[in-house]
């Protein structure tokens, strides 16, 4: 029997979708659940399932195809033999192969890699327009191989095109041919005394931007033409919570599963900031200010070749172990690529912690259509003034920079600085005995 695989639906805005990557090609066997396809869309990159185990009888999309919702993208034999009708050699020859890579992008531009016969012999000169994925292009450049060798091995891809697994190819029959002795070959009179070869000139690589990288640099940009940044700085001493994690942090993993850390802390105390300062909670529309009823946290995620900002909605209504759970879940699914589309939009206020790695401070652009976001900076021991009743002391405490980037248009640098103030107090003094 015959099963259509329709684009899935990836969210409650997305309408269509673009096709990545195939992880299977026509005549594979696949499994219920194992991994068809990525799909892309303006917000997330998302693997998806099988929902039958079959064979693959027909792929009707090609990656970086833009498919509507619903539309059929491929066709499973689920049950029976699969009959294969020959196809005309013409039509064989255009089936592509389909090919592994780990980055996503739009075909560049076509450069000519023409090379005279007199430098590499064995390569014609046909000026012929070559493509090359971006995969394909890291592995030559890290293993040395120049375009005009590159240009030289049969591609299996379509239209001939150089694949990935053509090239490890090559890459590997280099290393097990035997190299002649040039020595004993020219004693020998095989090869003749050659002037000095010609030397390759570096040229600079031209590499078009993944659909991730894209969408970010649009999206910063976009922020930085709209807001009227500011930033400003403070210093937090983090030691009680420090401590805290210390002491509770193992009977935390043992009973939750995960390790205790300090971000849900930082964003207990902005979310009290953020309902004692509701202009910080608002977005701008024109010349219309929007107070946001809940406060939704937007958390910047690092993933592998980008950023992302996952949401936890509420947070308001949340204790300080949901705070916990929800962090730690956003962060895992955010990073296995398992965030869907919606979970990355509607945030009220955001929050990068670049302190996780090792950076001190920083001013983060502001994440759209928030009026504010708050830097976080690794927290480090330091000698620090300690003012007691009984005189000023010197001690070692654990401090932390924070950094409030907001909008100026709507945010004034006194209700900057008395947010970024509450922040502060809310960590130093958080009623630590009283959290779970």
């Amino acid at each position: 029997m015959i099963v259509d695989i329709v684009m899935p639906k990836m969210g409650e805005s997305i309408t269509e979708g673009t096709i990545l990557e195939w992880r299977k090609s026509v005549g594979d066997m696949i499994a219920l659940d194992e991994i068809l396809l990525e799909i892309g869309t303006d917000k997330v990159d998302s693997e998806i399932p099988s929902p039958n185990s079959g064979i693959i009888a027909e792929i009707l999309a090609e990656p970086n195809e833009v498919v509507e919702v619903g539309k059929v993208i491929a066709r499973i034999e689920t049950e029976g033999d699969v009959i294969v009708t020959e196809t005309p050699m013409g039509e064989a020859e255009s089936k592509p192969v389909q090919e592994s890579h780990l980055e996503t992008t739009i075909p560049p531009p076509a450069t000519a890699e023409s090379t005279p016969e007199s430098l590499v012999p064995g390569v014609p000169v046909t000026g012929e327009k070559k493509y090359y994925t971006p995969i394909v292009k890291a592995i030559a450049r890290k293993e040395g191989v120049s375009k005009a060798v590159l240009a030289s091995i049969p591609g299996t891809g379509k239209n001939g095109r150089v694949t990935k697994k053509d090239l490890l190819g090559y890459l590997e029959t280099r290393k097990t041919a035997p190299i002649p002795s040039i020595l004993t070959a020219m004693d020998t009179g095989a090869i003749p005394a050659q002037p000095a070869p010609v030397i390759e000139q570096l040229s600079d690589e031209h590499v078009e931007m993944d659909k991730i990288r894209r969408i970010i640099a649009e999206h910063m940009r976009h922020s930085l033409d709209t807001a009227a940044h500011v930033h400003l700085m403070n210093e937090v001493d983090m030691t009680r919570i420090v401590q805290f994690v210390v002491n509770h942090g193992p009977s935390f993993k043992a009973r939750e599963g995960f390790s205790l850390t300090y971000t849900p802390f930082i964003v207990a105390a902005s979310v009290r900031a953020l309902q004692a300062f509701p202009d910080m909670n608002s977005s701008i529309e024109g010349t219309t200010i929007i107070h946001k009823k809940n406060v939704n946290i937007g958390l910047a995620v690092a993933v592998e070749n980008g950023l992302m900002v996952p949401v936890i909605p509420k947070c308001e209504e949340l204790n300080f172990l949901g705070l916990c759970r929800k962090v730690r879940d956003l962060a895992v699914r955010t990073r296995n690529k398992q965030i869907s589309p919606d979970e990355l939009s509607g945030s009220t206020f955001s929050i990068s912690n670049f302190g996780v790695f090792n950076v001190t401070t920083g001013t983060p652009i502001i994440n759209q259509p928030n009026v504010g976001i708050l830097g976080v900076g690794t927290i480090k021991k330091k000698p620090v003034v300690i003012e007691t009743e009984h005189g000023d002391t010197i001690g070692i405490r654990s401090m932390m920079h924070l950094s409030l980037g907001f909008d100026h248009r709507l945010i004034d640098g006194s209700g900057g600085a008395r947010f970024i103030e509450m922040v502060l107090n809310n960590l130093e003094n958080m009623d630590l005995n009283n959290l779970f």
